[in-house]
């Protein structure tokens, strides 16, 4: 059995329920209501291997902002309870992914402590029925409830599907690298003994 997590939110803007098993295969069952935002994390499931259920119902009517916001403070969450104690993990992780015209940097590190910086201009104000600003919003929220420090750093782009896109990927790929487990490590990877 994997490291997975089943979290459940409910307020009155939004109704979320995220399924995460940390040592998948990549397989998703993903539904926002906002296709480019359901496109992104098909790409962070496959991606980062892992297995992923996320059901979402959100006050669409009004803007975007509420599902994907929460959505990314859900899936913080279910990192959170899905890594457990940490020990024998990476810790760190990071990752420099293309596509096409667009190249990002990722960079994860589970230490417990919020933190997160973000650096890129879109140039476009939409994708699809995403509003580009609320991709800031998700990884800020998934950063300060999983506890984790992230820094994502876009060095070029044009086309801010390709940008986007990179960004999922290289969140991805930099967190299945931090997850996974180094036999060399005894206990968590910390002077201090602990990472919380």
């Amino acid at each position: 059995m994997g490291r997975e997590a089943n979290i459940q939110r409910t307020t009155k803007e939004t109704d979320i329920a995220v399924t995460l098993n940390l040592d998948g295969t990549g397989k998703g069952d993903i539904s926002t209501g906002i296709g480019f935002f359901d496109h992104m994390l098909e790409g962070f499931t496959r991606h980062g291997f892992f297995d992923t259920k996320i059901l979402v119902k959100g006050d669409l009517i009004v803007d975007g902002h509420h599902t994907v916001e929460d959505t990314g403070i859900v899936i913080g969450q279910a990192i959170k309870e899905a890594i457990g104690d940490k020990a024998g993990i990476k810790r760190y992780g990071s990752f420099i992914l293309p596509m096409d015209d667009a190249l990002c940097l990722c960079a994860v590190d589970l230490c417990g402590r919020p933190y997160f910086h973000f650096e890129c201009d879109f140039p476009v104000e939409r994708v699809g029925e995403l509003d580009t600003e609320l991709v800031r919003e998700f990884f800020y929220a998934v950063s300060y409830s999983a506890g984790m420090n992230l820094h994502i750093k876009m060095f070029h782009g044009e086309n801010a599907h390709h940008m986007i896109e990179a960004m999922f990927k290289a969140f991805a790929k930099a967190l299945d690298e931090a997850t996974s487990f180094d036999e060399r490590i005894t206990g968590v990877l910390s002077t201090k003994g602990s990472l919380g």
